[in-house]
């Protein structure tokens, strides 16, 4: 695997990390939300990751990088609190609250955060590496 390649799976590494950020972003700025009907509630939503093989070689050599296949919203039933003084109320005094779990959500973000983190580290890592590489070519 050739450093240029490194540099693309931690590329990839950083995009997806940075979906799976912003969708718990999302999730904890609605968690809060009321709405009046089941289907109007916003509803967590989760990215979907899949290692992607080196489109050119199905060679392992080649590397693989990280794709985002898409965000899709979670299964879980939404929290129903009977609040018949509530303005967003329905015509039988039930409110609907989003399905996200902060505390799940924190957690999740506290982790993609490394994992960026993480790839950033990598990448500077090669890089310094290609750096060391020239100046070694330099000296001759």
């Amino acid at each position: 695997m050739s450093l240029f390649n490194v540099m693309n799976i931690s590329s990839t590494g950083m995009a997806a990390e940075n979906v799976r950020l912003n969708t718990t972003a999302s999730n904890i700025a609605n968690a809060n939300s009321v709405s009046s009907s089941y289907e109007d509630t916003y509803k967590a939503r989760h990215p979907v990751f899949a290692a992607a093989l080196d489109k050119a070689s199905h060679d392992m050599t080649k590397g693989v990088g990280v794709d985002v296949l898409g965000v899709v919203e979670s299964e879980r039933p939404l929290q129903i609190e009977y609040a018949p003084h509530n303005p967003k109320a329905d015509e039988n005094g039930y409110i609907y609250k989003p399905n996200v779990n902060i505390v799940e959500e924190m957690a999740d973000m506290m982790s993609a955060s490394k994992a960026y983190e993480t790839n950033v580290q990598i990448a500077d890592t090669t890089k310094r590496i290609f750096q060391r590489v020239l100046q070694l070519g330099q000296s001759r």
